[in-house]
């Protein structure tokens, strides 16, 4: 509820353990386990090396969220890396880390999630070709609005939906784990090709750049392990429920990741998975036959619950930045009466449409993760620092420093190892679009320019769509 006190708006506290739950491991549960498995094959070459690739990458994401969860004690506010870049390192950096994620990296994966629906609603129409772009562009289109409509409503409905679609995609992992057993059972020359210490990592790829891109496409299908630090302030018991939320969380989606990649490489040879349009479809043609489509509708399910998780916590970002001055001030503005903050949604939805226009799967994923991976890497450098620098801050939670420390490496490795081994003109562009947030930052956020347009329109918008300034809900 709102606040009290006369004249206070706040967002609700509305998300307990289970809705907590829900949100990481249902926003990490979504297209990436059922796109990536193939990228990853592509990219290192071999069944076992994959394994190992997705295995390493659950550990990466464990670490990367404790670590996380210590920076949510400390600085128990909303807006994940922007806010905490803001406090360890100023406003300067802070500004970029924004026009990162709120210009690139969540509508980027915000259109991912609706291709990634839209591929495997439209794949039972196309048996034996790719489907057209415009078609499936149209369709994501249409579910990404879906989404902002209900996040833009009822924060606790998007919760409960969250929830519902949690169960589901949990529901269609396991049939795929319980598929690919019974296969395994019944065709045991199928664990000697791919199995077997012989042949699982013969034709592996040990470039650092094959390397990098294997790490990008199977660290985005964990991707959601930070979505509880963009909405602390809506968490209840945070010091409790986010440690615990992150445990259950990661471990569910790190064990049901591996033993569904068995499950596809039993039923399938690498060359079946390599080239396949959509794994979850192939698979269930091969397993279940007839009733394959089930497949396409378990996929597509599961990344609408992505979708929502992302966009919710995508939107908070967006609403924390402009709260601290780095975005228009209408973006930091709650609805009056339903306390969501509509306005930042409509921005974070527009933004993606825009990105949805040219982009593709792979491509998107690769340069989304390249820039993600740097400002991870800086805030977890802002972590290093505090714990050696600022001991005496409270800290209901602390995790151990070598685990910072370790997904640091990592996070260097991601975004230096793929421009070294094989430097692309894309990284370049991504670079600069990141820092022509200069261009923006000295006249408008520093300086101040322009205030009394900027006021007019702020007075129009928050008429038209009757919403306040939002405070603090510490």
């Amino acid at each position: 509820m709102a606040d009290n006190q006369p004249g206070s708006l706040k967002l609700r506290k509305e998300i307990g353990l289970l809705g907590a739950v829900a949100l990481v491991s249902g926003c990490m549960i979504g297209s990436g386990i059922f796109m990536s498995p193939q990228f990853v094959l592509v990219y290192v070459g071999s069944p076992g090396a994959s394994l190992v690739i997705w295995a390493i990458s659950g550990v990466v994401a464990m670490f990367a969220a404790f670590s996380y969860t210590e920076l949510g004690m400390v600085i128990p506010e909303s807006g994940g890396e922007f806010i905490y870049i803001l406090r360890i390192y100023g406003p300067f950096p802070a500004f970029f880390a924004a026009i990162n994620f709120i210009l690139l990296a969540k509508p980027c994966s915000i259109a991912i999630m609706g291709i990634s629906i839209a591929k495997y609603i439209t794949a039972p129409f196309y048996p034996e070709c790719h489907p057209p772009q415009l078609a499936v562009k149209c369709t994501a289109a249409v579910f990404i609005l879906v989404v902002a409509i209900l996040n833009s409503l009822n924060v606790r409905v998007a919760i409960r939906v969250q929830i519902v679609f949690f169960v589901a995609k949990v529901i269609a992992l396991t049939v795929i784990v319980i598929g690919g057993i019974i296969h395994i059972i019944q065709n045991s020359a199928t664990i000697v090709e791919n199995f077997s210490v012989e042949t699982s990592f013969r034709g592996t790829q040990y470039s650092l750049s094959t390397l990098g891109m294997a790490f990008y496409q199977s660290l985005w299908s964990y991707a959601g392990w930070y979505n509880l630090n963009y909405v602390s302030e809506e968490l209840k018991k945070p010091e409790k429920n986010l440690p615990r939320a992150l445990l259950i969380a990661i471990s569910l989606v790190t064990g049901l990741y591996l033993m569904v990649n068995v499950s596809y490489l039993a039923v399938m040879t690498p060359k079946e998975l390599m080239s396949s349009n959509a794994v979850a479809v192939t698979w269930g043609n091969k397993v279940l036959g007839s009733w394959g489509w089930i497949m396409s509708v378990a996929a597509a399910l599961s990344a609408f619950g992505s979708l929502n998780g992302s966009f919710f916590s995508g939107g908070r970002v967006c609403f924390v930045a402009a709260r601290e001055g780095h975005m228009p001030e209408i973006l930091s503005m709650a609805h009056v009466h339903r306390l969501t903050p509509s306005p930042a949604l409509i921005f974070t939805t527009v933004i993606s449409l825009v990105v949805l226009i040219p982009g593709d799967f792979q491509s998107i994923v690769n340069f989304c993760s390249f820039t993600a991976w740097f400002f991870y890497g800086i805030t977890l450098g802002g972590l290093i620092y505090l714990k050696i620098k600022k001991k005496d801050l409270p800290r209901p939670y602390s995790v151990p420093i070598i685990l910072p420390i370790l997904v640091l490496f990592v996070a260097i490795f991601l975004v230096l190892a793929p421009i070294i081994d094989n430097p692309q003109i894309e990284y370049l562009y991504v670079a600069l679009f990141i820092l022509s947030g200069a261009l923006i930052y000295v006249p408008f956020i520093h300086f101040k320019l322009c205030p009394g347009l900027l006021r007019k329109m702020t007075v129009f918008l928050q008429l038209f769509l009757e919403v306040a300034p939002a405070d603090k809900n510490l």
